[in-house]
């Protein structure tokens, strides 16, 4: 036992010296497994499911240390404790990274989301802001904990469950609702049934949050391969992207919404074309994709019913049956007597 000890804090000793070889190992997993669930490949469920068993530790901490107190007759040092649960705070933030890079539509809310999982991953591997700033702050930490798990909790369930993205999430909102109850119950003891009440409707509020900001959160499975705003479609080919399209020409042959969406694992998801003009919803429109295509599922709405005055800015918001954003295709409508057709990146 004792040269399992000193093996133990030797491991531990390399792992301080060269912090930031967690944060590589979990960032460089991630992105592997994003390739794998790419070419739709298994191997990317075992990796998943590893992810999210490493918050079987996490979760079981306390009862953990007492059967080994019990069993061996020794207690784990607390330094090794602390320093495990920054390691799968590291590994998991920078496993996830990845995905949400891929998916986040950056010019929308979901900026918000990801960014505060970039910035949680880089409080992880930074100690005196880990440590010192985070650690003696409960409540802070507590936030940092959730908000990790849920990330790999909607990375990890359409991998391994073959989950749609709004069963995902549902069920990822639900398990870090459930979670964070006794994590909170460790903070804010009850004493009475008030202070009962009163955790459960700060649990409460907590999923009510994340429902309501669900918008904000990227679909960390579905993503858009190709985009295009077009006045036709052939073989289900669109013609140029436009930025810019006349009024005559929207009122003659309407227009197309042209999205290819990659589902990856085989999953089947129904997703929505919203259109809006000036901010305001005109249309939604229901369409069901089915994943397997590298290329993505080609999805596309055509729009003719426009109102007598079209000019101004429009925009077709991409969203899963939950409402999270895949994506959004802006352009603007005219009163030139000729369309303008500039070729755009995909947005």
């Amino acid at each position: 036992m004792p040269n399992c000890t000193l093996y133990i804090q030797r491991i531990l000793e390399l792992m301080k010296r060269y912090p930031g070889v967690i944060a590589l190992g979990g960032f460089i997993s991630g992105v592997g497994s994003f390739i794998l669930v790419d070419r739709q490949q298994s191997l990317a469920t075992w990796i998943a499911t590893i992810m999210l068993v490493s918050w079987v530790w996490l979760m079981l901490e306390n009862s953990l240390n007492q059967l080994i107190t019990k069993v061996f007759k020794r207690e784990i040092p607390q330094p090794l404790l602390r320093y495990a649960t920054q390691m799968i705070h590291q590994e998991s933030l920078f496993f996830v990274l990845p995905f949400f890079f891929i998916t986040t539509t950056w010019n929308s809310g979901q900026l918000v989301f990801t960014g505060l999982l970039g910035a949680a991953a880089l409080v992880s591997i930074t100690d005196p802001l880990y440590y010192k700033w985070l650690a003696p702050r409960r409540w802070l930490f507590l936030a940092l904990h959730t908000l990790t798990l849920f990330a790999v909790l909607l990375t990890a369930l359409p991998i391994i469950l073959h989950l749609t993205t709004a069963q995902s999430f549902k069920l990822a909102l639900g398990i870090a609702m459930l979670l964070s109850f006794p994590s909170l119950a460790s903070s804010f003891p009850i004493r009475n049934w008030r202070g009962g009440l009163i955790l459960l409707g700060m649990t409460a509020a907590i999923g009510g949050a994340g429902w309501l900001l669900r918008s904000w959160v990227p679909p960390a499975t579905l993503w858009m391969t190709e985009v295009a705003i077009s006045t036709e479609l052939q073989d289900r080919t669109p013609g140029g992207d436009l930025d810019e399209v006349s009024a005559s020409q929207v009122r003659n042959s309407g227009l197309y919404a042209y999205t290819a969406i990659n589902a990856p694992r085989g999953l089947d998801e129904r997703i929505y074309h919203v259109w809006q003009f000036e901010g305001k919803e005109v249309d939604r429109i229901a369409l069901d994709i089915h994943g397997g295509r590298k290329e993505g599922y080609r999805a596309w709405t055509h729009k003719q019913n426009f109102p007598d005055n079209p000019v101004g800015r429009w925009q077709v918001r991409v969203l899963t049956e939950d409402g999270q954003v895949i994506g959004v295709l802006r352009f603007t409508v005219t009163d030139a007597g000729q369309n303008t057709e500039t070729p755009s990146e995909a947005k």
